[in-house]
C-alpha cells in the first residue's frame, strides 16, 4: 500500500536520533510487525512517519491503517500538534514549537471540528446560540488552558515556530540541533531570523548557531561565561523569554504508543 508523506506534515513530527530509530526498527523486527496503526488522512500520513520509513526498508512486514477525517488541512495540523504535545517526551524547544503552530493552524482554520466561530475581537463564540459564552475565549486563551501555560506565551510560541522554520529552510539541520538543545538561542534572535529578509537571514542564523556557544575563559582562578552579542537589528527586538522550564526527557520508543490513547488535554 502506497501511502504518501505530506514535508508539512512531517515536519510537526519531532524527528528521532540515529540510535533512536534503530532501536525502533529493531523493535519491530522483533515483533515481526508494525504494532500502532499507520494514521491517515486521504491517503496521507499523519501519523507514523518513522514507522512508514522502517516500513519502506522491510517490505514483508504486516501493519494496519486507520483512516481519520478532517475539514481542512489546518484542523489536521492541529490534530498532528495535540497528538504529539500529548506526549511525554518532549524537549522545552519541541513543546514551544508544537503549541507555536497549533497555534497558526487553529487560526487558519476556518472550519475546525468544533465548529466556533470568532467575534470581532477574535474570541470564540458558540454556532447556533443568541447570546456569547460568559467568559468566551481567544485562540491564545484556548490554547493556553489546554496545555497549562499562558496566553503570551502561546503567542511568543508562534513567532519562535515561524522563527525556527526559516532557519531550517536557510540552514537545514538546524531546527534538530535546537530541538535537541544543542544550541538555545533566545527567543528575540529566533523572531529576527523570520522577520529578516533573504539577504539578512543567513547572516542571522549563523548568528543564532552561536548566540549560546559558551567560551570559558580563567581569569585568577575562576571561570568566566562569555556569550557572542546580537547584531544591533536583533537587540533593537523586544527581549522576550520563553516561560518554559523543565528537565530534558530521553524519547521514547513510538512502537510502545498507545495510539488509542486520547490526545486533548
Amino acid at each position: 500500500m502506497e501511502l504518501k508523506i505530506d514535508p508539512e506534515f512531517a515536519g510537526k513530527i519531532p524527528p528521532l536520533t540515529e540510535e533512536e530509530f534503530r532501536q525502533l526498527e529493531t523493535n519491530i523486527l522483533e515483533d515481526g510487525r508494525i504494532l500502532s496503526p499507520l494514521i491517515v488522512w486521504n491517503g496521507t500520513i499523519v501519523d507514523g512517519h518513522n514507522r512508514y520509513r522502517i516500513l519502506q526498508k522491510h517490505a514483508e512486514l504486516s501493519f494496519e491503517v486507520y483512516e481519520r477525517e478532517f475539514k481542512d488541512r489546518y484542523e489536521a495540523i492541529r490534530w498532528i500538534c495535540r497528538n504529539q504535545l500529548a506526549r511525554r517526551n518532549l524537549t522545552p524547544a519541541q513543546r514551544k514549537y508544537l503549541i507555536g503552530k497549533q497555534y497558526e493552524a487553529e487560526k487558519a482554520s476556518v472550519n475546525g471540528a468544533e465548529r466556533r466561530n470568532r467575534d470581532k475581537s477574535g474570541r470564540f463564540q458558540p454556532v447556533g446560540k443568541k447570546y456569547p459564552l460568559e467568559e468566551p475565549l481567544r485562540t491564545s486563551e484556548q490554547i493556553a488552558r489546554e496545555h497549562g501555560t499562558s496566553e503570551r506565551y502561546v503567542r511568543i510560541a508562534e513567532h519562535f515556530a515561524q522563527g525556527v522554520d526559516a532557519a531550517e529552510e536557510t540552514l537545514p539541520g538546524i531546527k534538530q540541533e535546537i530541538f535537541a538543545g544543542v544550541i538555545k538561542p533566545p527567543d528575540s534572535l529566533v523572531e529576527a531570523v523570520s522577520k529578516a529578509s533573504p539577504e539578512e537571514r543567513k547572516e542571522l542564523v549563523e548568528q543564532l548557531k552561536k548566540s549560546q556557544r559558551k567560551a570559558r575563559q580563567k581569569t585568577n582562578g575562576l571561570t568566566r561565561t562569555i556569550r557572542s552579542p546580537q547584531p544591533a537589528s536583533v537587540r533593537s527586538l523586544p527581549a522576550w523569554r520563553a516561560a518554559l522550564t523543565g528537565s530534558r526527557r530521553s524519547i521514547q520508543n513510538l512502537s510502545s504508543w498507545n495510539w488509542m490513547t486520547p490526545w486533548t488535554a
